[in-house]
């Protein structure tokens, strides 16, 4: 189904390691609100939307996910790469690196490792286009607290690329949720409880 193009959808050249802005970024990677979650929040979501339109959009939105999950994987590795064990430890990146070395492994900031509770998948179109709003919204202010910490314009370019596709998202979404609200009726409003009587 998916057609790979061997190329970042936004480029990340970074030339100066640094663990410890690693280690707050990779929490886009497989935190509670990051990229690996979104993506398998809507390819999962798809395939209960009963409308077509809305599904296409789920599975754009969720593979355009993917690649924001290679790019900040892409960050978190060169901001990594050729680190001293020395540098790690005086970084704050040495309880990671014990376990993972310097491998990408999606967990949050704080070291909690990804969970699929991370993503919600309810089979209810207006509940799950909510949710999808919202998941957009929280990745969006995400990427502002890490950009509040971070001041290398190498890892600012892609991570502010990645934040514009959150807000567009968002409004997809919006617009999703208008063009279903417009055409539920007593017989598709909640599909899945056939007993609802408006």
């Amino acid at each position: 189904m998916w057609s790979y193009e061997k190329r970042l959808q936004f480029p990340v050249r970074i030339q100066h390691p640094n663990a410890a802005a690693a280690k707050v970024i990779i929490s886009q990677y497989g935190g509670p609100d990051g990229e690996l979650g979104a993506s398998m929040r809507y390819l999962s979501q798809r395939y209960t939307m009963p409308w077509r339109g809305v599904a296409g959009l789920l599975t754009d939105i969720g593979t355009e996910e993917l690649a924001h999950l290679e790019m900040v994987g892409a960050i978190v590795y060169q901001l990594t790469k050729g680190l001293t064990a020395q540098q790690i430890k005086e970084q704050g990146f040495d309880a990671y690196f014990v376990d993972h070395t310097t491998g990408v492994w999606p967990q949050a900031a704080g070291g909690t490792p990804f969970d699929a509770l991370c993503f919600a998948s309810k089979g209810d179109a207006i509940t799950d286009l909510h949710e999808d709003m919202a998941a957009e919204q929280k990745a969006r202010t995400t990427y502002d607290n890490i950009l509040r910490l971070i001041d290398d314009p190498d890892v600012i370019a892609p991570i502010r690329f990645l934040r514009e596709r959150e807000i567009v998202h968002f409004q997809r979404f919006g617009e999703a949720l208008e063009r279903v609200k417009e055409t539920l009726d007593s017989r598709n409003f909640y599909a899945f409880n056939p007993s609802f009587n408006p």
